[in-house]
């Protein structure tokens, strides 16, 4: 197995890197601006992400080019990228980290929502259109996680009642790498402790 992880220098990445590590995988860990792929590879992981919290209304231009650059415009041009290798593996499998901001409603991040759920959505896309080339596409879609960039919220609608850790998303991540899960994509799997059945509550949000 040859694995690209980006983002994966801390947080969720760094667990991706570290399980994967110990399936005796190679790994490249690659920040957004750089361009590798000048190896054979086989998965792919995209761990890019970024919010602003602010009201709708209070969103600016910038704001929405940040979000799609950051969340979604990496992984569409990676895909492209990593789609000869990925066919030429004989078992290609690409895994978005996304949110459960794209599945359900999250205060004060409508255009991470929007960018998150547009990854989900190219999962499920990819998922049809590459399945002819031995490729697997799948979102993971985290809560709340305990990463250097970790901000308490959302509790009160989760019911477990606290943060992930990098290691309870990074688990489900390397699995859907595996021969095990071969015959799962185009899914959006939530690694959120409860929070996106959770449904209506009579207790106020986090």
């Amino acid at each position: 197995m040859t694995a690209l992880v980006t983002g994966g220098g801390r947080g969720i990445g760094y667990a991706i890197v570290e399980e994967l590590a110990g399936f005796g995988a190679k790994i490249h860990v690659c920040d957004i601006s750089e361009t590798l792929f000048n190896h054979s590879l086989s998965e792919w992981v995209n761990n890019v992400g970024g919010v602003r919290s602010k009201p709708m209304t209070e969103y600016d231009a910038d704001d929405f080019d940040f979000h799609i650059a950051t969340n979604l415009e990496p992984a569409f041009h990676f895909c492209q990228l990593s789609h000869p290798l990925l066919k030429a593996s004989g078992y290609g499998s690409i895994i978005f980290i996304s949110s459960v901001a794209g599945v359900v409603s999250i205060e004060s991040g409508s255009i991470c929502s929007l960018a998150k759920g547009a990854l989900n959505q190219l999962a499920k896309n990819l998922a049809c259109e590459w399945a002819k080339d031995g490729i697997r596409a799948n979102a993971v879609a985290p809560n709340v996680i305990k990463t250097p960039i970790f901000k308490k919220g959302l509790f009160g609608r989760t019911p477990f009642g606290r943060a992930g850790e990098p290691n309870e998303v990074a688990s489900l991540a390397v699995f859907l790498c595996l021969p095990a899960a071969s015959y799962i994509t185009g899914q959006t799997i939530c690694v959120d402790g409860g929070l996106t059945i959770n449904g209506f509550s009579d207790q106020p949000h986090a």
